[in-house]
């Protein structure tokens, strides 16, 4: 059971246990490949090939991978039936990747339809500044597991990011935290500069401000380094256990 095969729909829970009342610990994107782990009539159990992450899906019908042409930009994409915006019949995440198999006016065509073309870069395409949209995301909600526009968590913050610039980033904070490791002083941040807590972290917009996907605000929010370290101190006891640079 060690052939890979591609997630075909916009997004995709991935559960703790065989339930879809369990605990979500993360989501894969349209394009993402899995390979199974175990199967039964209902159930998967997979593992990422992106990052390794395990978990539990729904046994769907799902098809082998192909070679992505293109990966979708903005925060999100509507998806059409026809190569004009005359019927959305769904949307694509930030970060998710497609394959072209046709160009008409400004519409590209993949397997589900047609997106336009100025939601997608080529594939290949990378950000000099690997953060430089990370502000599409805030106020998106919080949601544990979540990695896309209907919900986000701090760790998948960081990783959608570095994965769309074609770079492996591991899906939890404590791993990111060991993965990374150029380790900067908090008087020496600046822009990009990852912040690590036990289990919570943050990405610096400038030597002042941070944007990090915050539970106890319920959204993604842009605050003061100082207060938002201040008030994770205080409420959750918590402190700085890293900065890194990548």
């Amino acid at each position: 059971m060690n052939n890979f095969y591609k997630n075909i729909y916009p997004i995709i829970n991935l559960y703790r246990k065989m339930s879809t009342k369990s605990e979500i610990v993360t989501q894969m994107l349209y394009g993402d490949n899995f390979s199974i782990l175990k199967k039964n009539s209902k159930w998967l159990k997979i593992k990422i090939r992106e990052d390794n992450y395990k978990g539990f899906i729904r046994n769907k019908n799902f098809k082998p991978p192909v070679k992505s042409t293109h990966k979708i930009h903005n925060l999100k994409a509507n998806i059409y039936k026809f190569s004009n915006n005359s019927k959305k019949i769904d949307e694509l995440p930030f970060g998710s990747r497609i394959k072209i198999t046709e160009k008409k006016y400004q519409f590209f065509k993949f397997d589900k339809g047609w997106v336009h073309q100025k939601d997608v870069r080529p594939v290949n395409y990378k950000e000099k500044n690997i953060f430089k949209n990370i502000k599409m995301f805030k106020n998106i909600k919080y949601k544990w597991g979540g990695k896309t526009f209907k919900g986000i968590d701090c760790s998948a913050l960081i990783q959608v990011f570095i994965n769309f610039n074609n770079k492996p980033c591991p899906r939890d904070a404590k791993d990111q935290a060991k993965y990374f490791k150029k380790n900067i002083n908090l008087k020496n941040i600046k822009r990009n500069d990852i912040i690590y807590w036990k289990g919570h972290v943050a990405v610096a917009l400038s030597k002042k401000k941070l944007i990090h996907a915050y539970g106890p605000m319920k959204r993604t929010v842009v605050t003061d380094i100082y207060k938002a370290t201040q008030r994770i101190e205080k409420t959750a006891n918590l402190k700085i256990i890293g900065i890194k640079r990548i």
